[in-house]
């Protein structure tokens, strides 16, 4: 194989463990506001969806995995951070410290009911590709 062959054309789904389905279930659909594409209860995941990833909430302890939190922040994107944030917290959602302004983007730091780490996130900068 060549490099200027690309094996990855894509990111299919981002898998967030959970102890507690029913508490992510809720998080993600109704304090978020995600669209929900599979809840499947006896097979200890539920699917939903963002404009371009899958979150696949799944329990790894009902699968013979441990559970492990996300330390690494997902990032969401939202098209006006403050507003986003704004909206979330009225949900009962807590955000760690203030917004990031990094010079190219906002960030908003919080983590679901299980401590995996998300964030809100918006580039206001036009990227660059590196040739």
């Amino acid at each position: 194989m060549t490099t200027d062959t690309q094996l990855v054309t894509g990111v299919d789904f981002a898998p967030i463990p959970t102890r507690d389905l029913d508490a992510a279930v809720e998080f993600y659909g109704n304090k978020i506001g995600l669209p929900r594409s599979v809840y499947m209860k006896d097979r200890h995941y539920a699917e939903f969806e963002t404009a371009n990833v899958t979150l696949s909430i799944y329990g790894p302890e009902a699968m013979g995995m441990e559970f492990h939190a996300n330390g690494n922040p997902i990032a969401l994107h939202v098209d006006d951070v403050a507003a986003a944030r704004a909206a979330l917290e009225e949900r009962g959602v807590s955000f760690a410290g203030e917004t990031l302004d990094t010079g190219v983007c906002h960030m908003a730091f919080f983590a679901d009911t299980d401590g995996n780490a998300l964030m809100l996130h918006h580039r206001y900068a036009p990227r660059t590709v590196e040739s």
